[in-house]
């Protein structure tokens, strides 16, 4: 089986799709696959198809969206040679004492994959060897196609889902940015960190990073008017200022004197931004 939820809902069952048209069945399909190998009740199910407001036949409509599901899995089953101990759709599409579970028989679960590579990255990171950690980290953003469960209608449970994802991608992004800065690639980030900085207009650790690579490039000006970017649009719409690392940074480029390239030989690691300018504000004072 492959599951893939980082973007448009794509379930495999050797090679063929079994993603529903419908949008609730889609939504069944959808929590199942998140929770691959896992139960999920079919209170949590009519939870995430009702909104906590369930009809008095809803146990029955899931058993419905269930079934529907397994005759997609039974007609894929049928389009190939018969699995390796799957002999039918109850086979991946198990019943267990109060739910369902979506049998991934090892197959490809692209969120345990991205989880994998995430953390390959992060202690990377946490070695100092950065070249590893940006590669991994890429290729764990890499798996992403768009917004997880892009074309699932989201309920409450896969609402809360797609949040906690965007934001573990969100951190694997910046630790990315993080490493390609101590690798000296500050130029090839600009355009990428343009885009980010306008579509998260209050995101600080991607605006220091912003800073960071302009500075470094020689546009300390520019630097510190992103800087005022985002101070402005953090007291319009927050009503707050900018964290303490991220007014330090700011200082640190006023005084870093006239524009200039980072000279090569110069560490990488001294000028990097972190995913959490409060927790690591020391780290935004180094730009030159």
């Amino acid at each position: 089986m492959e599951i893939r939820v980082l973007g448009a809902l794509d379930v495999r069952v050797c090679g063929v799709s079994v993603v529903p048209s419908a949008p609730k069945p889609r939504q069944v399909l959808g929590l199942l696959a998140l929770r691959a190998d896992q139960v999920v009740s079919a209170g949590v199910l009519a939870e995430e198809l009702w909104s906590g407001r369930p009809p008095r036949s809803a146990r029955t409509t899931v058993q419905t969206y269930v079934l529907q599901l397994r005759d997609m899995i039974d007609r894929a089953l049928g389009q190939v040679a018969p699995a390796a101990g799957v002999s039918c759709a109850k086979d991946v599409l198990v019943t267990s004492p109060g739910g369902y579970m979506l049998n991934s028989g090892g197959g490809l679960t692209d969120v345990r994959e991205f989880e994998r590579l995430a953390g390959m990255g992060y202690r990377a990171m946490d070695g100092d060897d950065h070249p590893l950690a940006a590669r991994m980290l890429g290729e764990a953003l890499g798996l992403w196609r768009g917004p997880a469960f892009a074309d699932v209608p989201a309920g409450g449970q896969l609402a809360v889902e797609a949040r906690r994802l965007e934001e573990t991608r969100l951190c694997a992004l910046d630790q990315r940015i993080e490493a390609d800065l101590r690798l000296g690639r500050h130029r090839v980030l600009l355009a990428e960190l343009t885009v980010l900085v306008d579509r998260y207009r209050t995101h600080e650790s991607l605006h220091g990073q912003y800073m960071i690579a302009l500075h470094r490039s020689g546009r300390r000006g520019e630097a510190l008017e992103a800087y005022q970017r985002l101070r402005n649009t953090l007291v319009r719409e927050l009503g707050m200022e900018p964290s303490t690392g991220l007014r330090r940074l700011q200082r640190s480029i006023l005084l870093a004197g006239p524009e200039r390239p980072e000279r090569p030989e110069r560490p990488e690691r001294e000028a990097a931004a972190t995913a959490s300018p409060e927790g690591s504000a020391a780290r935004f004072t180094r730009v030159g």
